[in-house]
């Protein structure tokens, strides 16, 4: 490939393109069938007409291209973007988690615990442990979902991985991308003022008319964060619109797209079609706290009611965004660690989208209490079973992948396994919360609180962390300790478990949500959910410390280590800047009939299979992982002595036989 280090021109040749079909196609060429159509190959060669640098630069990555603090703050790299927002939704993730902690600790025992009231020197009260509490769960919930779960993979992992999916240099509007990670910082630091101005006890969901109505100073700036946060979120999902349509190499039809394509696709309709909504229903809070305008609060006029209607006509939706990149990184994840072709393309491709459709008819199911009427209350009610059947078709697609494959039961599969576990769990739930008849009585208890975790947490931020560990050794050129990763899985699936579980039957026996205080009846449930928060709390801090000591010990990341087929295992670890010169074509990206496990360099290679033998650009790859920057050097002093050796003329004629090889 033509870099820093060679000005060798790299042809990409499509599956459909054999060793001895002729000369290589153009892209706008129509392709044609050969007996070894199921294989991507690429023919690197020399143009002796243009001599190589005398010094070639080595190792010149995305990580070391540049260099400063600066270098990152101000890039356009979609790939430094997307690390940039990794580090700042973990870190969210950690204040976030925190915060869990201690609304899990309060509840040990019935009563005050670790909030209590607190008074200054004279004896006055200044603050009430409960509205401690209060406060508390909230910043959990607020955190945990607009800083966390919903830019979780596509702003960090989507920006990473997708434009390398598409054999592209970087998404189609770069500044866009860096302005949109901004907005993410500036709602952040609106969250962070919110709490330094008096903090804020609304709930997540803000509703009206208490939002409107409590003391706390942090309302309106809290508010304001998530408005601007929206705008970060519409943007990354236009941005990504774009760049699937318009930045797809020759060969990538829709239905050859890999499927984490499909569900961030979906995700970013999503995304851009139901955050205005919310944006226009938090500044009409705003506007109601600030001058007292009757829009939601029925003691000026307004009308709870519509607040919830406007909230969760984005809310609910939002659930797919949160849940729908999760299930696109568990199609590549189940395929790739089960060496196996995905079973359904084409079912799981169109499952995103009916899923994302609707996700927009079904927000009336959180107001079965409310004063819906019982005809509106049926109809939502049958649409909320309707949506099961995408997510459904995903599951048994998975499952029929799993049947006979060669599953390596890795960290980023065990994960995928906890998802199907865990995600099983919350949709069967999720069936009471449909039923009007059950949704009376478990509406506002912990069995809620139980379902959205484990919809929440144990499907989407679970797929994350699989994602991560996929990723990771692209990301980070690294490969962590197989071992420690299973033992980390494990903490947190039996944590996460005994955490929520417990829930649904504190939540069956009529306990409800938001509460300071309980009867001492529940306190063993509790106790016993607080154990698994701290079990879990454990697993995630062991997750941290074997990640970060993969960057400084970890072994050096083959370029495939996992035997994937999508393009962003065909290039180095980590990627080169431009993370291609030109536009692969590509084929069918789930047959992996094509590629063998590799002992001596830890991962896998292609192999071509009419000879046999390794395709030129993993034996080049092979070399440059056993001896970095040795490879590059002999083959720039090898194609200088052919430019020594050869006259203008055979120079032209050298140069047109390779490229017709």
């Amino acid at each position: 490939m033509q870099s820093k280090r060679s000005n060798a021109q790299t042809h990409f040749r499509s599956d459909d393109a054999g060793a001895a079909d002729g000369p290589a196609r153009k892209n706008n060429e129509p392709r044609t069938k050969s007996p070894n159509h199921q294989i991507t190959k690429y023919m690197t060669t020399v143009d002796v007409r243009h001599p190589l640098p005398a010094e070639p630069v080595h190792g010149d990555n995305y990580l070391t291209h540049t260099r400063g603090i600066m270098s990152w703050l101000g890039t356009l790299d979609h790939k430094r973007i997307g690390v940039m927002y990794l580090i700042a939704v973990l870190t969210s993730f950690f204040v976030g988690g925190m915060a869990a902690l201690l609304v899990r600790t309060e509840l040990l025992t019935p009563g005050p615990t670790i909030f209590k009231d607190v008074y200054d020197a004279a004896g006055n009260l200044v603050i009430r442990g409960g509205d401690i509490y209060n406060q508390m769960f909230t910043l959990h919930g607020a955190i945990m979902v607009f800083l966390v779960i919903i830019p979780s993979v596509p702003a960090a992992l989507g920006n990473f991985v997708l434009p390398i999916m598409l054999g592209a240099k970087d998404v189609a509007f770069p500044r866009l991308n860096l302005f949109s990670f901004y907005l993410w910082v500036g709602g952040a630091v609106f969250a962070v003022t919110a709490i330094l101005m008096g903090g804020f006890d609304t709930g997540w969901t803000f509703y009206s008319p208490y939002s409107t109505a409590t003391k706390m100073g942090g309302v309106i700036p809290v508010l304001m964060g998530v408005f601007v946060l929206g705008f970060s979120s519409i943007f990354t999902g236009m941005n990504f619109i774009v760049t699937i349509h318009k930045l797809r190499p020759p060969g990538m039809t829709w239905f050859r797209m890999p499927l984490f394509l499909w569900g961030i696709y979906a995700t970013a309709l999503i995304q851009v079609l139901a955050t205005p909504v919310l944006a226009i229903t938090l500044l009409l809070l705003i506007v109601e706290r600030a001058f007292g305008i009757g829009i939601f609060d029925p003691k000026i006029g307004g009308d709870p009611v519509l607040f919830q209607h406007f909230f969760w006509f984005y809310s609910h939706p939002a659930v797919y965004i949160m849940i729908l990149p999760g299930m696109a990184i568990i199609s590549e994840l189940i395929t790739v660690h089960s060496h196996r072709h995905i079973f359904g393309y084409r079912f799981i491709a169109f499952s995103s989208i009916a899923i994302a459709i609707f996700g927009f008819l079904v927000w009336g199911h959180h107001m079965f209490t409310s004063t819906q009427s019982p005809l509106m209350n049926m109809i939502f009610s049958a649409i909320t079973y309707s949506v099961s059947i995408p997510s459904a078709v995903k599951v048994f697609n998975w499952l029929a992948t799993l049947y006979k494959g060669s599953i390596s039961l890795n960290t980023p599969m065990l994960y995928a396994l906890a998802f199907l576990f865990l995600f099983t769990i919350g949709g069967l739930t999720g069936l009471h919360c449909g039923t009007l008849a059950t949704d009376v009585h478990l509406h506002d208890t912990y069995f809620v609180v139980a379902h959205f975790h484990y919809v929440m947490m144990g499907s989407a931020l679970i797929g994350m962390i699989g994602g991560i560990h996929h990723w990771w050794p692209k990301i980070t050129g690294k490969m962590y300790n197989e071992n420690a990763g299973r033992i980390g899985c494990l903490l947190v699936f039996v944590g996460f478990n005994v955490t929520f579980f417990t829930q649904f039957m504190l939540g069956s026996q009529g306990m409800p949500r938001r509460y300071y205080n309980y009867a001492p009846e529940f306190q063993t449930y509790h106790v016993i959910s607080t154990i698994g928060a701290y079990i879990m709390a454990i697993g995630f801090f062991w997750t941290l410390f074997y990640l970060l000591h993969s960057l400084v010990r970890g072994r050096k990341a083959p370029a495939n280590p996992w035997g994937g087929r999508t393009l962003e295992w065909q290039c180095e670890s980590p990627p080169p800047h431009n993370n291609f010169d030109e536009p692969p074509v590509v084929g069918d990206c789930y047959d992996y009939s094509v590629i063998e496990w590799d002992e001596e360099i830890g991962g896998y290679v292609n192999v071509d299979t009419v000879t046999g033998h390794r395709t030129q650009d993993d034996l080049a790859a092979w070399n440059r992982h056993r001896h970095p920057g040795a490879a590059e050097e002999a083959e720039a002093r090898e194609n200088l002595e052919i430019l020594k050796g050869t006259s203008a003329e055979q120079r032209d004629k050298f140069s047109d036989k390779e490229r017709g090889r």
